[in-house]
């Protein structure tokens, strides 16, 4: 159930009982703008984000907020269930390098252009021709930080597979380019929002309005098509190696805005950090590499803004996470349940399981925004 800090120009609703001071601060940043509808909304998983904590909605009743989203503008989860209900470790493995082989990670990208969808062939303004000939090598590769590939073994009996990756360069180059774009107009406005709350805007009813929301979503659809792209070689070589079969795609953003209709009133739903949970939806609720994830169904909770969170969220910073956690321990705690994990040396403890809250807090603080449907524990991991 939410909590209610109510210091503020709007409310500000929490599913977490503990949040660090640096997101409350954001929160409360969020709160006093002039345009917010309602309430601002915090999910289990909140932390410190640039000007917005992840894990936060914001429904506007005007302007688009660029850094309400984020750089990695679309991130989102894709999640299939196959027919099998045993993988040996033999073929883990042996897929795992296939992986490996097949889809770039972190910064590398495909070697060659690689086709396009037709819904990708159209941009327009930043999205220009070569932008797109550009991201055209990233269509299908995972990224970095805590982009990953994952297989599970599901509560309902049988394998999974998840993926977890967004819009790749693209998606930060449009959020660099409004955001500077809508700091010097805010300027040049006189806004009455203070520039370190790193909240610049872009006003209903303009052009910078307009071509922002068309850029993000056109980056919604790239994630999509990357996500599935992905899924599809990772399919294609579990087919080979055992002949099964798959279910269809769940797919999810959570860091994209679009027009909804709450409390009577059509808003700009801001979501960073966070996945949509419209009554009976399906969704997807990852935790660390060491940690279950889940499939959810949404309830449709209205003061959430029909939303749930994205995942575990962190509990420590990248950098902290390098300095503070024991390598021998995190890699102790993966092996000991025999997961195939991405964690090799110093360098990849910011993804390690303790950087991540406990998913099973997080899970218990959103009762009332989901009802999990499968419980998916890790067996082999590739991270970006």
């Amino acid at each position: 159930m939410e909590k209610v800090i109510g210091t503020e120009n709007r409310p500000i609703k929490m599913w977490l009982n503990e949040i660090e001071e640096g997101a409350l601060q954001q929160a409360r940043n969020v709160a006093n703008l002039p345009f917010v509808f309602k309430h601002v909304a915090l999910m289990p998983d909140a932390h410190v984000g640039y000007g917005v904590p992840i894990g936060c909605i914001l429904a506007s009743e005007g302007p688009v907020v660029p850094f309400a989203i984020g750089s990695d503008v679309a991130c989102g989860m894709g999640a299939v269930k196959t027919s099998l209900t045993e993988i040996d470790l033999s073929t883990l493995k042996t897929l795992m390098g296939l992986i490996r082989r097949d889809i770039p990670v972190g910064f590398n990208k495909h070697k060659n252009r690689q086709d396009m969808p037709y819904e990708l062939t159209e941009g327009g303004g930043l999205i220009t021709k070569s932008r797109r000939v550009e991201s055209s090598y990233q269509l299908g590769t995972l990224g970095s930080g805590n982009h990953f590939i994952e297989i599970q073994r599901g509560s309902d009996g049988y394998i999974w597979i998840m993926v977890h990756s967004g819009s790749r360069n693209l998606g930060k180059q449009v959020a660099d380019h409004y955001d500077k774009l809508a700091k010097e107009l805010n300027e040049k406005w006189f806004s009455s929002v203070p520039k370190e709350w790193k909240l610049a805007f872009l006003p209903r009813d303009t052009e910078e309005f307009d071509a922002y929301l068309a850029e993000m979503n056109y980056c919604v659809d790239f994630a999509f098509y990357n996500r599935q792209r992905m899924m599809d070689v990772i399919k294609g070589h579990l087919h080979d190696l055992t002949g099964c079969d798959f279910g269809e795609l769940i797919n999810i953003a959570h860091n994209y805005a679009a027009m909804e209709n709450h409390f009577g009133k059509n808003v700009l739903v801001h979501r960073k950090g966070a996945t949509r949970a419209r009554k009976d939806e399906l969704g997807i609720v990852p935790g660390s590499q060491g940690t279950q994830s889940y499939i959810v169904r949404g309830r449709g909770n209205k003061d959430s803004f029909m939303s749930c969170s994205h995942g575990a969220g962190r509990k420590m910073g990248r950098r902290a996470a390098k300095e503070n956690l024991d390598l021998d321990a995190e890699v102790k705690f993966l092996e000991d349940q025999g997961i195939l994990h991405s964690v090799r040396g110093l360098g990849q403890l910011d993804e390690a399981p303790g950087a991540y809250k406990d998913i099973d807090v997080v899970m218990a603080n959103q009762e009332d925004l989901v009802e999990i449907v499968v419980e998916l524990s890790p067996l082999a991991v590739v991270k970006g």
